[in-house]
């Protein structure tokens, strides 16, 4: 699904002498490497703060900390989704309140956003699926409309940018009031271990979160805040230093490999490709809306599960993501899901399908994967 080793081959000399300056001067914590990476991200995202962290969950969770959230506060999030996102709501004592999602884009769907919002809403968090942004400006005007918190779930489309209505522009994790996102390795921004980062223009809200992240310290033994230990360690950021400045590319690659398995499937009615917000299906050689952390068709047949065992058998990797809904989670189950609500999730989870999606995937693979499921169906 992801080659980690052929990526690495060619920024091989640039991570080892990173890694090695780093047991060189032993500053594995919060050294010059995570102070670097952290001011480069923001010059790339064009945001005011970046604040490294230990992983994407608990980004999410110090965000959410950050803001003050209370137990009882209802939290808006997607059905369809990885479950770290409701996860850390539960965690925290919130009270995660779970909508349906888009049936072409995949991302929450601001109607049923709006009819969930009760008193006890307190925020929203859309989740960017697949390198994708949710609808941002209908959330946006939500949020602002409800007095809501947005937070971004960005773990999955770093590098992705939305464009407003009036034309403007933003990157995926800097319009809302705080975004989180994970480097995990197979992120189109990963690193060789766990780690992640938060967001946000709100410098009050900064200064907070790196108290949170550093056991509610600003000075040694001084605890002004309730915190946990959450930091990006050296080593972790001195690889992501490397990929940094090669993320574009990393992202239009992806691109192109879509385009391609888009060029093969184009046509064919069993299959639903995936769809970008401006409906170009990302062939446009200009588009950036989408990144394409996956690469995800919609088995429309009845087959996808006959379909994966067939690409098992012709060693072809393949992720279903996501095989069950969080309502249907034993541990976020709750007696107020109807399955009426939730029309698009239960047919997602039985269509979808996530073919191998990387910078270093040729054509002569995707030839053999796009005529392996041709031939199939």
């Amino acid at each position: 699904m992801v080659d980690l080793t052929g990526q690495y081959e060619d920024i091989r000399e640039e991570v080892n002498r990173s890694i090695q300056q780093v047991m060189d001067t032993a500053a594995f914590i919060n050294g010059p490497e995570v102070q670097g990476f952290q001011k480069e991200l923001e010059e790339y995202l064009g945001v005011k703060h970046v604040i490294p962290c230990a992983n994407g969950t608990d980004a999410l969770q110090i965000a959410m900390m950050g803001l003050g959230l209370k137990p009882g506060d209802e939290v808006i999030t997607a059905d369809f989704t990885f479950a770290a996102t409701v996860e850390v709501i539960a965690l925290l004592g919130l009270t995660p309140v779970l909508v349906d999602v888009d049936e072409e884009t995949f991302n929450i769907d601001p109607a049923a956003v709006r009819k969930a919002i009760t008193p006890k809403t307190k925020a929203i968090v859309p989740v960017h699926l697949f390198g994708q942004c949710a609808p941002m400006d209908e959330l946006l005007e939500i949020a602002e409309e409800h007095g809501l918190f947005l937070i971004e779930d960005n773990a999955q489309a770093i590098g992705a940018t939305h464009t407003f209505k009036d034309g403007s522009k933003k990157k995926a994790g800097t319009m809302g009031h705080v975004a989180a996102t994970s480097f995990f390795p197979s992120k189109n921004l990963g690193c060789y271990g766990d780690g992640g980062a938060i967001f946000t223009n709100d410098d009050d809200l900064a200064h907070f979160i790196r108290g949170i992240v550093n056991h509610g310290m600003y000075e040694r033994y001084h605890h002004d805040v309730i915190g946990v230990n959450s930091r990006l360690d050296s080593i972790q950021a001195a690889v992501l230093r490397a990929k940094l400045p090669r993320l574009d590319t990393y992202c239009e690659r992806r691109r192109q490999a879509a385009r391609k398995y888009n060029q093969a499937f184009r046509g064919n009615k069993e299959l639903i490709l995936p769809k970008t917000v401006n409906n170009c299906e990302g062939i446009c050689s200009t588009c950036d809306c989408h990144v394409f952390h996956q690469y995800t068709l919609r088995i429309t047949n009845g087959k996808r599960d006959a379909l994966a065992a067939h690409l098992s058998e012709k060693g072809i990797p393949f992720g279903i993501y996501y095989p069950i809904p969080l309502h249907k989670q034993k541990a976020y189950a709750d007696t107020r899901y109807k399955e009426a609500d939730f029309p698009v999730t239960n047919q997602l989870v039985k269509e979808v399908i996530s073919l191998p999606m990387h910078t270093e995937l040729d054509d002569e693979q995707i030839s053999y994967i796009t005529t392996t499921i041709l031939n199939f169906i």
